[in-house]
């Protein structure tokens, strides 16, 4: 392949002559063994919990010389934290508010965000330097500022987590408490799609790099936290307002709320080398075994454990149901589905569903789930997975929405202005 640059692409892509794959339809023709020389463009995606995402909103919630300045600050309960400027009596609070921030062990910042991007209607109450409380309501539309910052998103995957201890532990990782001795485990990380794993040299990913985030146009700001060269992440920043809901939320464990967060990043192939990055495939890509307990990874599997001959969905099976309907008995899906997206009277809400696969694994005993999560291998014992943090299925319909905003003309690639440096 001749050695090219994205401004080339971008004319081809302006002539309706540019050759654009999704992540998945350029790994079926790889492991096809087709020919994949002629692409110029593979899109890529995540739909994960990311617990490294903030949003910063400007709301006007009093008339101008009311209020001096606010000393604390809730929305919808969850503790904003207000500044960094003080708006000295302009009754506008700039506030910072954390995806992993909870009003309770059920709603939080993650929470938070999508009901704003619904154009739900959020309720603040501050307290102000002089200790009286103002209130007000307020829907994303009427703010002039609201964006998400990702302080550390997109990993290049992550790792599977299982407690080798006796006792179970609550962790962020599992909606119950993980069962000890290796029954059980837990994996994040979208595989073979996931952006960073398919351009690991970052040679066209860097600060000023066009992505979206949740769907809308956003922008690589530079390196995450605890970012390195062997699990880079990186950090991002999208206004909310042309976010859509399905692709963020919050994500309810163990131990209260996380934060989903979505990121998709289009792959310019401008040569040989960015090419044969993309042909990585879910077999070839390590996958950390960590104890739970350390946080320390002690064995290694590999991501076709977690993505090849498993379910990307979950499905319900009504029948298997009714029964308990008929009883009243209570439902721990409907109690603990981390996303709260199943009622025994309407079903799974596919708008909310994560496909995490506890309602099938954990936490149905009626088998009125089913889904097929795979196992990893620990020595000699075969661990079942038992919750995915990372929507696969979601993270395929990113990287069709961004391929077709790029065939459109609705979104154009851009050059890094710097190169990410680890």
């Amino acid at each position: 392949m001749p050695t090219r640059t994205i401004e080339d692409i971008n004319k081809k892509l302006k002539r309706n002559e540019a050759v654009v794959f999704t992540a998945d339809e350029f790994k079926k023709l790889v492991r096809k063994g087709k020919k994949v020389d002629h692409v110029d463009v593979v899109t890529t995606a995540t739909v994960a919990v990311m617990s490294g995402t903030t949003a910063v909103l400007s709301i006007p919630f009093a008339e101008r010389g009311k209020v001096e300045r606010i000393k604390r600050i809730w929305l919808n309960g969850v503790p904003a934290h207000p500044g960094p400027c003080p708006n000295e009596r302009l009754g506008i609070a700039d506030v910072i508010v954390y995806g992993t921030a909870c009003a309770d062990r059920k709603y939080g910042g993650g929470h938070l965000f999508r009901e704003l991007v619904e154009g739900e209607e959020i309720t603040l109450k501050a307290e102000t330097d002089k200790g009286d409380f103002v209130g007000t309501s307020f829907t994303l539309d009427k703010l002039d500022f609201a964006r998400i910052i990702g302080t550390r998103t997109a990993f290049k995957n992550y790792m599977a987590f299982t407690n080798s201890e006796d006792e179970p532990i609550k962790t962020i990782f599992s909606v119950s408490p993980l069962k000890g001795n290796l029954q059980e485990a837990t994996v994040c990380g979208c595989g073979e799609i996931n952006p960073l794993q398919n351009n690991s040299k970052l040679e066209t990913t860097g600060i000023g790099t066009r992505i979206l985030v949740n769907g809308s146009q956003g922008y690589v700001i530079g390196t995450g936290t605890r970012s390195s060269f062997d699990k880079p992440n990186i950090s991002i920043i999208a206004d909310m307002k042309d976010m859509k809901p399905e692709y963020m939320g919050g994500f309810n464990t163990s131990v209260g709320p996380e934060c989903i967060t979505s990121v998709a990043i289009p792959i310019p192939v401008l040569n040989d080398n960015i090419l044969d990055q993309l042909k990585i495939l879910d077999e070839h890509i390590k996958l950390p075994i960590a104890d739970i307990n350390t946080r320390e990874p002690f064995n290694d599997s590999d991501y076709s454990k977690v993505w090849q001959n498993t379910s990307l969905a979950v499905r319900f099976i009504s029948a298997k149901c009714d029964k308990l309907n008929k009883l009243n008995e209570p439902c721990r899906v409907e109690k603990l589905c981390p996303l709260g997206a199943f009622s025994r009277k309407e079903g799974i809400d596919p708008k909310k569903c994560f496909h995490c696969g506890a309602c099938a694994t954990i936490l149905c005993d009626r088998n009125a789930f089913t889904a097929t999560l795979g196992s990893i291998k620990v020595g000699e014992q075969r661990v079942p997975i038992i919750l995915r943090q990372s929507d696969r299925l979601r993270a395929l319909g990113l990287a069709k929405l961004l391929k077709q905003k790029i065939v459109e003309g609705e979104f154009e690639l851009s050059s890094p202005v710097q190169s990410i440096v680890f």
